[in-house]
């Protein structure tokens, strides 16, 4: 496969350029030292801020996605690569996916989750390899990240993936780098030099960590995972889980612990039925056929129900 963009020289890259304002950072206090770091930590958030119509842009187009089946599906390598996979683990349980619906790759597959993986980010072989195995589709939705913007198995994945038709989002702390070229929705929070010359971990992936918060929660939120702003689809397995799935349904729904644990009990322990069947005052029949024609959306459902009546 030929990599279209035109990478950038090393030494050229913003990621890798010394920090003025870290240059005595061996010289400080460890007070001075924290508030160098902290100080650095500030422009993140700006630097994201910048990108929040991208970032906006690319929830808008995945969602639809995702909520007629395509997967949402992480790639890069090193710190980028585990940031990704993190992402992906931790929305599981939070929003009752499966290890199907949304997974994260990484150069050098699972032993790269502790350990460095010798010239695995360079593979543009291994990317077509992770890729091919995860059968891609066009309904697909796969976010590449890589702090230079250049990384050779995350390039490779993302054309990879556009071959395929699949939607490409892609984070970068480069301005033009071939990964933002390559991407459907470039997403590029320019923090500038790290403070540790060329330690990427620092600023680019908690700006990383910020944006992949922000892509994953707003598809969720879309997709009709959340309900106000409340976890809906977590899965009551035992009694912790039960009280709090009975807390969810009674803050939702402004009814007491009692009422949501019998509107739990005829839904069969499914906390979204739950919540539609006190909202429309109806029969599990029409709470059911009232998700299923917005596709378990409960926001939807209930308004749906108001026109109807």
């Amino acid at each position: 496969m030929k990599q279209e963009a035109d990478t950038m020289q090393f030494d050229e890259l913003l990621t890798e350029q010394r920090n003025h304002r870290s240059t005595h950072i061996d010289r400080e206090s460890t007070l001075e030292m924290v508030a160098t770091i902290n100080r650095e930590d500030h422009r993140v958030a700006r630097a994201v801020q910048k990108e929040l119509p991208q970032i906006a842009a690319a929830i808008d187009a995945a969602y639809p996605k995702f909520d007629q089946g395509g997967r949402l599906i992480y790639v890069g390598a090193g710190t980028s690569g585990r940031l990704g996979v993190m992402d992906a683990t931790e929305i599981q349980p939070t929003y009752g996916l499966t290890a199907e619906q949304t997974f994260g790759l990484i150069a050098g597959g699972e032993p790269a989750l502790t350990h460095t993986v010798k010239a695995a980010e360079d593979s543009i072989e291994l990317a077509q390899e992770d890729l091919a195995a995860a059968q891609l589709t066009a309904q697909d939705i796969v976010v590449a990240s890589a702090a230079s913007g250049q990384t050779p198995y995350t390039l490779a994945a993302l054309q990879y993936a556009q071959e395929k038709g699949a939607l490409g989002i892609g984070f970068s702390c480069v301005e033009d780098s071939p990964l933002a070229q390559l991407a459907n929705y470039p997403i590029t929070p320019v923090v500038g030099p790290e403070v540790i010359t060329g330690a990427t971990l620092l600023k680019a992936g908690t700006a990383e960590k910020m944006v992949l918060n922000m892509l994953s929660t707003g598809i969720m939120v879309k997709s009709g995972k959340v309900y106000q702003n409340l976890m809906i689809n977590v899965v009551p397995t035992n009694g912790k889980t039960f009280e709090r799935a009975k807390k969810i349904i009674a803050e939702a729904t402004q009814t007491s612990l009692l009422a949501a644990e019998r509107a739990l009990e005829r839904a069969n322990n499914h906390v979204p039925l739950a919540i539609v069947l006190i909202e429309t005052k109806g029969t599990i029949a029409e709470a059911k056929a009232l998700l299923a024609a917005t596709n378990g959306h409960v926001s939807q459902a209930v308004k749906l129900n108001d026109k109807q009546h």
